[in-house]
């Protein structure tokens, strides 16, 4: 009797742990998708899932979903550390009338959305939607034609985001069309950093608010329907660098409720409105910039700054 009471804990203590070590490694560090891929796949390389959505859930916090060929691969929500690679095809998500990601993670966690092609289809809602994260890297994608923003940076928890080599355009409600909205809960900053961003033909480029600070270089803002940058809020800071603000129907760089723009080696030019527009706040200029051509005139160009 005690034989087989030994052989049965002995049973059930083996399967216990075969469970346990089917459960860990039922998430891999690297998975993929594919346009022929199916989701009940296990997501590896040779028997890829079909969405982002059907990949996320079997992979491990802190890993990579990989994009084998340019398909649609759906609109996903991320909770966790990850990595979305769309590959060297661009792989894209449709997401009409939907958010193509939202990014509800951890304040320790860091999410990376590369070459990816959101695509509203002229009723999305926005293209990226940052609500909780540590650091948001959105690297060579194209966000467009959605009827809020292409990404919407409202976050919980204090976020860095770093946006490069990325094309958001044709976002154009008239009240919220905004191709990056900055804009932190109460108590919450947002340092955001864009390079080689072009943020065109939107409603309004860029649109940063409270507590926010945010540097952007080597960027167009142009052909926005109404201001080409904006910001608001006496705790919110943009910093310019070798930047184009043109052909906006409102005006280029424009200061709100105590907000401050610095700005160097910018061609603010050819806005319908006024360039530099001031209604309270700070435009300060590094005096090596070109403002000329605005149809409702150049506007002051404020405290200025002599080269070090």
């Amino acid at each position: 009797m005690l034989k087989n009471t030994v052989g049965t804990c002995v049973t059930a203590a083996v399967l216990a742990l075969v469970l346990a070590t089917s459960s860990a490694s039922a998430q891999a560090t690297r998975t993929w998708v594919s346009g022929v891929g199916d989701d009940a796949n296990p997501c590896s390389r040779t028997a890829p899932c079909k969405t982002f959505a059907g990949a996320i859930s079997k992979t491990a916090p802190g890993g990579e979903i990989d994009a084998l060929d340019p398909g649609g691969f759906g609109a996903v929500t991320i909770t966790k550390s990850i990595t979305i690679d769309g590959g060297p095809g661009a792989g894209g998500i449709l997401n009409s009338l939907t958010n193509g990601v939202i990014i509800n993670a951890a304040a320790t966690d860091t999410i990376t959305l590369r070459r990816i092609n959101f695509q509203g289809a002229g009723n999305g809602l926005n293209g990226v939607r940052v609500l909780a994260a540590g650091a948001v890297n959105i690297e060579q994608c194209i966000i467009a034609n959605n009827t809020g923003k292409g990404i919407d940076a409202q976050p919980t928890t204090v976020c860095k985001l770093f946006v490069s080599d990325t094309i958001i355009r044709g976002n154009t409600n008239v009240t919220n069309g905004f191709g990056i909205f900055l804009k932190p809960a109460v108590g919450v900053n947002v340092v955001a950093t864009l390079n080689r961003v072009q943020l065109d033909r939107n409603t309004i480029g860029l649109r940063a608010e409270d507590r926010t600070n945010t540097s952007a270089r080597d960027s167009s803002f142009s052909g926005n329907n109404t201001d080409g940058v904006l910001a608001i809020s006496s705790t919110a800071i943009l910093n310019l660098d070798n930047c184009t603000v043109s052909k906006n129907g409102t005006g280029g760089l424009h200061t709100q409720t105590s907000a401050t723009i610095r700005f160097g080696k910018c061609m603010i030019v050819d806005n319908n409105g006024v360039g530099l527009n001031v209604d309270t706040g700070s435009l300060i200029s590094f005096t090596n910039n070109s403002v000329a051509g605005n149809g409702s005139g150049n506007g002051p160009l404020g405290t200025t700054i002599p080269l070090q």
